[in-house]
């Protein structure tokens, strides 16, 4: 008779996390239960809880995830940039928020429904300003190599602002018509724009 594997409790949590991403696409946050997410990992929902807590504690780890995976593939374009340049390191965090990872129809209705209930819960708007500051601090710190402080302030500002803006109109859109390279392509023109009202400044800087 052959035995059962045992998963390991990191296996079967990202399972479970896994499977909360797709009753939360298919029936919406609020409509999400323990039940729901224990039926589809095929698991119990004892197991659910004694992983998690409550539908909360899980939902806040599924947001946790989230953006530990958006992190961790902006690190990845960042390491695959041919050069250091400022420059670049910018396109790659403009790359890895337009990522299919990011963008594809479970990731965009679970981020969409976790935006607005941090408008309600705690913990989801402090996950969420995380998010924000580490955007802007990540933007600002290659804009500052490259202009002024208050001009990097105002370019990674508004470039944070853009790749969200344009984040969020492909998520309303409702049926796969997000395009990418159209949002990757606005956001690299803004970028081109603020390097080149940062240029003369950058020239002074140099001839110092």
């Amino acid at each position: 008779m052959t035995k059962r594997r045992v998963k390991p409790e990191h296996e079967r949590r990202e399972e479970i996390v896994n499977a909360a991403f797709e009753v939360i696409y298919e029936v919406g946050l609020s409509q999400t239960t323990i039940a729901q997410i224990a039926k589809k990992a095929q698991v119990s929902t004892g197991i659910v809880s004694h992983y998690f807590g409550d539908k909360q504690g899980l939902i806040n780890n599924c947001m946790r995830e989230m953006l530990k995976r958006l992190h961790l593939i902006s690190l990845q374009y960042k390491a695959a940039t041919i050069d250091s340049q400022p420059e670049n390191q910018i396109k790659a965090i403009i790359d890895s928020n337009f990522d299919i990872s990011q963008v594809n129809k479970i990731a965009m209705r679970v981020w969409l429904d976790f935006w607005s209930a941090s408008m309600h819960i705690p913990e989801l708007a402090r996950l969420q300003r995380i998010n924000d500051r580490r955007l802007y601090s990540n933007l600002k710190h290659q804009f500052l190599q490259l202009m002024s402080e208050d001009r990097a302030n105002i370019a990674a500002s508004g470039l944070a602002a853009l790749i969200d803006g344009l984040w969020l109109r492909g998520g309303l859109i409702e049926d796969d018509g997000f395009d990418r390279q159209a949002a990757r392509s606005i956001a690299y023109d803004y970028l081109d724009t603020q390097l080149e009202l940062a240029k003369p400044k950058l020239q002074e800087r140099q001839n110092e």
